[in-house]
C-alpha cells in the first residue's frame, strides 16, 4: 500500500519542482494548459465513476495499444507542425476530457493520452511537456491527498524521496529546455511511452 502514495508523492514534487522551474522561465502558457487540467479534472471523478460498471480489461488493451501507437510515432516518424500555433479552444479540452475520463477510470496518469494527442496534432514537443507537467501535478496531488485522508502514509519513506523527486524534475526541465532539440524531447517522450506501455501490458496480464 505504501508504493502507491509515495509515487503519487514522487510524481507530485517532480511536477511541481517543473512546473515552478517553467513558470521562472516562462516556458509555461497557461491559456494553453488551463482548458486542459480544468476539464481533465472533472471528467476523472466520471471516469472512476464509470469504472463500476465497464470491464476495465478491455479499457486497458485499448489504452495499451493507444500507446505503443503513440510511442511508435513519437520515436520513427515526424508529426506535421502547426502553421497556427494559437490556442485551439476545442481540442485542449477534448484532449483533456479524455485523459481525465481515461485516467480516472483506469487509475493512471493522464500525460500518457495528452502528451502524444497533442504533439500529432503538431503542438510543440517542449510545449507539450510543460503542459504535461502541469496536468500531471494536480492529478497526482489529488490521488496524494486522497491516501494522506485514510491515513496510509510512510512518512519517513516520504522525507527520503522528496528531495531527489524535487531536483529530479528541476533538472529534468532544465535538460529539456535548454539542452535538447524537439526532436530529441519528442523521441524521449517516445521511450517514456513505451515504459508505461510495457509496464500497463504487464498489469493486464
Amino acid at each position: 500500500m505504501a508504493a502507491k502514495p509515495a509515487g503519487l508523492f514522487i510524481n507530485t514534487l517532480s511536477m511541481l519542482s517543473a512546473t515552478l522551474k517553467n513558470l521562472k522561465h516562462g516556458k509555461l502558457d497557461p491559456r494553453f494548459g488551463l482548458p486542459i487540467l480544468l476539464v481533465a479534472t472533472a471528467m476523472a471523478p466520471l471516469g472512476a465513476y464509470a469504472g463500476k460498471f465497464l470491464p476495465k480489461v478491455y479499457v486497458m488493451w485499448v489504452f495499451v495499444s493507444f500507446l505503443f501507437y503513440s510511442a511508435t510515432v513519437m520515436v520513427f516518424f515526424r508529426p506535421k507542425s502547426r502553421r497556427n500555433t494559437g490556442n485551439n479552444i476545442v481540442e485542449g479540452p477534448v484532449i483533456g476530457g479524455v485523459a481525465g475520463f481515461l485516467g480516472g477510470l483506469l487509475g493512471v496518469g493522464g500525460g500518457g493520452i495528452i502528451s502524444p494527442a497533442l504533439i500529432m496534432l503538431g503542438h510543440e514537443p517542449r510545449k507539450v511537456a510543460t503542459t504535461t507537467a502541469l496536468v500531471v501535478f494536480f492529478s497526482s496531488l489529488s490521488g496524494f491527498l486522497t491516501y494522506w485522508g485514510t491515513g496510509n502514509l510512510d512518512w519517513v519513506l516520504l522525507l527520503w524521496v522528496s528531495i531527489p523527486a524535487i531536483a529530479g524534475g528541476w533538472v529534468g526541465m532544465h535538460i529539456m529546455h535548454f539542452k535538447m532539440s524537439s526532436e530529441q524531447v519528442k523521441k524521449v517522450i517516445g521511450v517514456i511511452l513505451y515504459l508505461i506501455a510495457l509496464k500497463t501490458l504487464v498489469n493486464v496480464l
